[in-house]
């Protein structure tokens, strides 16, 4: 239930947004309101945040940025453009595209080049096994394949996993992208796949047979995950801040949630299953953009 106070909260946030839309030209608010047109970033295979369907693209972020940009710039067209993992920074910084509704992790490094919203998801990085391989835990990885996407987080995760467990000794292979990544594992090329779980779950659910995977292994890592912004754009920062901070006091967020995480989504009308954690709930309770690093002492 959402409280009187948090709701006045979130609109007095949301109105001082919109104000300093008309007192700060400039940026990326009135390079779209000229051109008539937005470019938003999207990923091809990160459910169920943001990915291809059919010739369109869906997702929690996709739908979030589409709901946020029409209330913000009204009239201007939003023009998606798919990115991936090695070049949504560049494409962000040289404005090729507006802003990156995908599944991008908010870390302090990042943070010296791009700006981030308010964190919208809080994953835990784990792997994704064939169901049948009798795999549980990272330890049980030695001297196999495991496979992850380049650009990621997830790279210098395997590595510390390495320096951390002397003899682990794994084979680290880096797709293309999450779908490359996918297929490694499920065409039996790799023995896992380490990435966030909820990219796991969009594309076992996605599988021709979900059944035959499953997600195994203590968290590797907790981040948030939040929409990318340019870094040097203050007003544009406001604004959705402000338009996040209402949609989280108001429930709309929330409900947003639950319709990509636990009801059925398209293609195969497969349901994630990922509960809304306590992490998030207070993340929704105390709009913040906190790096990754804030949240490694919760790791066991």
């Amino acid at each position: 239930m959402k409280t009187p106070n948090r709701m006045l909260a979130g609109a007095v946030l949301a109105a001082a947004a919109l104000a300093a839309l008309a007192q700060e030209p400039g940026g990326t608010l009135a390079k779209a309101k000229a051109a008539g047109t937005l470019v938003m970033g999207v990923r091809e295979a990160s459910p169920p945040l943001s990915y291809a369907v059919g010739g369109g693209y869906v997702g929690y972020h996709v739908e979030l940025c589409e709901q946020m940009l029409a209330k913000l710039l009204p009239g201007v067209a939003v023009r998606p453009m798919v990115v991936t993992s090695q070049n949504r920074v560049p494409l962000l910084q040289n404005g090729t595209v507006d802003i990156e509704c995908g599944s991008t992790t908010n870390n302090a490094a990042r943070q010296q080049q791009v700006a981030f919203g308010s964190t919208t998801y809080i994953t835990e990085a784990r792997f994704a096994v064939r169901a049948a391989s009798g795999i549980e835990s990272a330890e049980q990885l030695k001297g196999k394949t495991v496979v992850t996407t380049v650009g990621t987080t997830l790279v210098q995760r395997l590595r510390k996993l390495e320096q951390d467990n002397k003899g682990m000794a794994l084979n680290i292979v880096l797709a293309k992208d999450h779908a490359e990544s996918f297929l490694l594992l499920e065409s039996g090329r790799a023995d896992a796949f380490a990435m966030d779980d909820n990219t796991l779950a969009g594309n076992i659910s996605n599988a021709r047979n979900p059944a035959d995977f499953r997600i195994v292994g203590k968290p590797l890592g907790i981040e948030p995950i939040a929409i990318m912004i340019r870094k040097d754009d203050p007003a544009f920062k406001r604004a959705v801040d402000g338009y996040l901070a209402n949609a989280m006091a108001s429930g709309a967020l929330e409900k947003l949630y639950a319709r990509w995480f636990m009801a059925p989504i398209p293609p195969r009308n497969a349901v994630i299953n990922i509960p809304l954690s306590d992490s998030l709930k207070a993340a929704f309770q105390s709009p913040n953009d906190r790096p990754a690093e804030a949240y490694e002492e919760r790791l066991p």
